[in-house]
């Protein structure tokens, strides 16, 4: 009887064999990734098919909508790993309803803990439905008193999981610590050190690929970014959301919610570029597209008395108009600004975007000037002050005034398709170019995923869904979409997307950002026939 099984299962294998490697290869291609990773045992053929499927570029990312969270993200983790796939990180995005810290014990249960798994609380999410396949977004309300609202936790529920395998590239998990016992500060030098630091022991380069960073809601994170910006080479691509609660685990990174000294600020997905890479494995990139949903208005500013208030984390202040004297108060200011924008002014969200020249350094480094615009929310303004919300203003910075509206959100959008479909073009030029210059069966560079981090209050702004998600959806239909609703958007960059920028500002810097919309695009360009 033994016999005869092992005659059967040799006859069972030949027959398999027998069907040509591409047909094998298509049928494993549909195998479950636990399935596929069993298939691999099976004999030496198999190995090589599914070690190359799984050494392709892979973006998996799956929505869940289901109240029960352990029902939720069974559904999110068995879609995304419902197809061959490596993960080598993982992103966990939640509703309110849901207990973050459960919700992140059932993901690192289910995927592992030998990969970067952040966990974290999101306004909002959008993606694929891990039970019908069809895209959707759900926006989510916080509400400070649930007991007046007793339906409202019912609606606060979902997961969005997105997993990753990207070519060429390692990732790791590096948390920005916050002291909190004696003087709170943010550990921003440490933070820029432990990157470089393993960058350069992967890549041999101290500038990762491309960050993608996440921070929670008490974090001021002006001060972080300007010191990333400042720190790495400008290929570095810096992404990321804040204004999130978050958890999560790495190799060596472990969470500080319960220590007394230190506490997470921020977490950072690091890119690193693999030296040790073997032949045949081709390039991972990043693009990054930036819609802007707030427009310049009026003239520019210089500020004279500044009044910096952290009690309450905001700043008073009185300014000038450029090639005036007078020095004007808070009331004054609106006025010339409703004025000149002769609209509602007061039912729109209004910033100051001001410009900040710095001394930056890490650690005993030397000093260098850097060159930044950032935003601030603009409060109110009485006959004495104009009131901003944060800090970091100094007397003599100029700013102008940014108004934040349904047209300038729009023509965003707009800007953001035309960008996406520019990408589009140069990736077909780019791929004619290599079929000529090599064979016709060279294969082509091709965008396989997109992130996107889009500001909450985008939406009260559109009439219909999904708008943002448009210009991606359009330009690459049936490629792994997904992202987020944040409170704070981060793209690393100049002043460009916000309009034709003067010679006196084409130095400047901006990472973070308002009312806007980030895609994270990421492409693959396989190794040519001769690597």
């Amino acid at each position: 009887m033994a016999e005869l099984r092992q005659r059967a299962a040799v006859e069972m294998e030949a027959t398999i064999d027998s069907i040509g490697d591409d047909l094998l290869h298509n049928i494993l291609s549909r195998l479950p990734a636990l399935a596929c990773a069993n298939a691999a045992c099976v004999n030496r053929s198999w190995n090589l098919i599914i070690t190359s499927l799984l050494s392709l570029p892979n973006l998996s990312s799956a929505l869940s909508i289901n109240p029960s969270l352990q029902d939720a993200v069974h559904e999110a983790v068995d879609k995304v790993l419902s197809k061959p796939v490596r993960p080598q990180f993982a992103i966990a995005s939640i509703g309110p309803t849901f207990s973050l810290q459960q919700a992140h014990q059932l993901i690192t249960g289910k995927l592992g803990s030998r990969i970067p798994i952040i966990t974290l609380i999101s306004q909002g999410i959008f993606g694929c439905n891990a039970v019908n396949d069809e895209f959707e977004e759900v926006q989510w309300q916080f509400i400070e008193n649930d007991e007046a609202h007793p339906d409202h936790g019912n609606e606060n529920h979902g997961v969005l999981l997105t997993v990753g395998f990207f070519p060429g590239l390692k990732v790791s998990l590096i948390p920005l610590l916050s002291k909190t016992q004696g003087t709170q500060a943010l550990m921003i030098d440490e933070l820029v050190r432990n990157i470089r630091e393993c960058s350069s022991s992967v890549s041999g380069s101290a500038s990762p690929v491309a960050i993608l960073l996440f921070s929670d809601h008490e974090t001021d994170m002006k001060p972080v970014l300007q010191k990333l910006d400042y720190a790495f080479c400008p290929e570095t691509v810096i992404v990321g959301e804040g204004g999130s609660q978050f958890l999560y685990q790495g190799e060596a990174a472990v969470n500080h919610c319960n220590d007394a000294e230190y506490s997470s600020a921020a977490v950072a997905l690091s890119f690193l570029r693999d030296t040790g890479n073997p032949p045949g494995v081709g390039e991972t990139q990043f693009h990054v597209v930036l819609a802007p949903g707030i427009a310049q208005i009026g003239p520019t500013y210089k500020a004279v008395a500044v009044k910096e208030r952290p009690g309450d984390f905001s700043t008073w202040l009185t300014a000038k108009r450029e090639a005036q004297v007078e020095s004007l108060d808070g009331l004054t200011m609106l006025d010339q600004i409703y004025d000149e924008f002769g609209g509602d002014l007061y039912c729109s969200a209004l910033y100051i975007g001001v410009s900040k020249r710095r001394k930056c350094s890490i650690g005993k480094e030397r000093a260098s000037w850097i060159y930044l615009q950032e935003f601030h929310e603009v409060l109110r303004g009485d006959e004495e002050y104009l009131y901003v919300n944060g800090v970091g203003i100094r007397s003599g910075d100029s700013f102008q005034f940014y108004l934040a509206n349904a047209n300038a959100t729009r023509d965003s959008c707009n800007s953001a398709s035309n960008n996406l479909t520019c990408l589009k073009r140069d990736l077909d030029h780019q791929n004619a170019g290599r079929s000529t210059s090599n064979n016709v069966n060279s294969k082509k560079k091709s965008v396989f995923g997109c992130i996107m981090f889009s500001c909450c209050g985008r939406g009260e702004f559109f009439l219909q869904p999904i708008l943002d998600c448009s210009p991606f959806m359009e330009n690459f239909p049936g490629i792994t979409f997904s992202g987020t609703f944040s409170a704070a958007e981060i793209a690393r960059g100049d002043l460009s997307p916000y309009g034709p920028v003067s010679e006196e500002h084409s130095s400047l810097r901006c990472c973070l950002h308002v009312y806007s919309t980030v895609y994270l695009i990421m492409s693959y360009t396989p190794a040519s026939p001769s690597t």
